[in-house]
This record gives structure tokens, sequence and C-alpha cells, in this order.
């Protein structure tokens, strides 16, 4: 319950941005969200992201979204990061195009299959 008034907070400034402009708002993995079961390869292979979308990444609060270089998405480097975002519940606003590489913060879950790679393009 304490949760409760972040979560609705997060919806509102989510939504507040979609109201304002025509970018998209992509909730990472759909109904399953940031999770190692999510086939996070499959859930992006059919998204178009552009400058100005949302990223919106819905996690367990164990977990944690670490934005991260292409070269530590490949290898899942874990320690070496660009951004850390915890708390279960984070949005990023893709503000340039080229790829975007988030990986999850424990490295195994990430060897997993636990990251994502969002190549942007400008609208």
């Amino acid at each position: 319950m304490a949760k409760l008034p972040q979560i609705l907070a997060c919806v509102l400034v989510v939504l507040g941005f979609a109201l304002t402009s025509s970018a998209s708002i992509y909730i990472v993995g759909g109904s399953s969200g940031w999770d190692v079961s999510t086939d996070l390869n499959s859930w992006s292979s059919d998204k178009k992201f552009n400058v100005g979308d949302v990223l919106w990444f819905q996690y367990s609060s164990s977990n944690s979204v670490n934005q991260v270089t292409k070269e530590s998405f490949e290898v899942c480097n874990t320690a070496k990061v660009i951004e850390t975002y915890t708390g279960g519940n984070t949005t990023v606003t893709l503000t340039k195009p080229g790829g975007w590489y988030f990986v999850d913060g424990n490295k195994l879950y990430c060897l997993g299959g636990m990251k994502l790679m969002a190549e942007v393009e400008n609208n």
C-alpha cells in the first residue's frame, strides 16, 4: 500500500507526457514486465522506437535496470553502467537516436536474457 502513491504519481507523469506529445509509451516486456521469464528479444522485435518515446520498466524491487554501453550489453557487464534505476517502476525517455542498451543489475539474469536493446530513430 505504501507504494501506491508512488505508482500513481508515476502513472500520472507518464500519462501527462503522453497527452502533450505524439510519443509512444512502451511497457517493457508487456504484461510480464522486466522479468527473467520475459522474452525481451521477441517483445522488442516488432517495435519501432523514436526520439521522445518512453520505455516504462516495471519490475520487482529486488531487481534493477542498468543503462549500459553496447560493449557492456554484449558481455552483460553490470559493473560499468551509465545509469542505474531501482524501485520497481522506472520510465526512461529516449532523447536521442542510436542504440540504447539496458541490462538487469544481476549479471546472471542478464546472461539469461534479461536485457534490452532499443534502436532509436528520429521521428
